[in-house]
């Protein structure tokens, strides 16, 4: 039987998750162009994801062994925050901060061996920056831990738990201690 002050600790984590939604989604976006998608994971997918996280640091050597780290978070967490830029089209300004002179030029595509794809639109990743901020913020300012990860968003893509061309993860916790800054790096 779980304690009924984990049970309120769990909604209150869910609340506040879900507040973290809210702050991303209307978060100011370029030409007011809104490619985000939003998914909050609890109880047994963040098992899954957690595992899936130290599965990728074992098969991918040495070099992403933060991963399992990570993963590790993961499965101590209460909730995870995910938000992703889903079929982000150019902002349309020929600005040249993708690396191309012209939007039309833009090519995105997928990178063989590599977390992501692109390029993207450089103010795409300024939109879920600004989103990513204001939910961080969020949680802080209702005390709970978090931690923006990208190694939660690079497995979360590859299970396709969220759709996206790029994804960050946010875990959430309310312990006595911060476990996402105190820890081994």
């Amino acid at each position: 039987m779980v304690p009924e002050q984990d049970v309120k600790m769990q909604e209150i984590m869910e609340t506040v998750a879900g507040l973290m939604a809210l702050a991303a989604r209307t978060a100011p976006k370029a030409k007011g162009r809104d490619y985000l998608e939003i998914k909050i994971l609890q109880g047994d997918a963040l098992e899954r994801l957690a595992d899936a996280m130290v599965a990728y640091a074992q098969k991918a050597g040495s070099d992403k062994q933060h991963f399992a780290r990570d993963g590790e978070n993961v499965r101590r967490s209460a909730v995870v925050f995910l938000i992703s830029l889903k079929e982000p089209k150019p902002a349309g300004l020929n600005c040249g901060a993708c690396g191309f002179a012209r939007c039309s030029e833009l090519q995105e595509r997928e990178i063989p061996d590599s977390e992501f794809s692109g390029p993207l639109c450089a103010w795409r990743y300024v939109d879920i920056g600004i989103a990513l901020g204001s939910a961080a913020k969020t949680a802080s300012l209702h005390n709970a831990d978090n931690r923006m990860m990208y190694t939660i968003g690079a497995v979360a893509r590859a299970q396709k738990l969220i759709e996206g061309k790029f994804v960050v993860g946010i875990p959430l916790s309310a312990a006595g201690k911060n476990i996402y800054f105190d820890r081994i790096v």
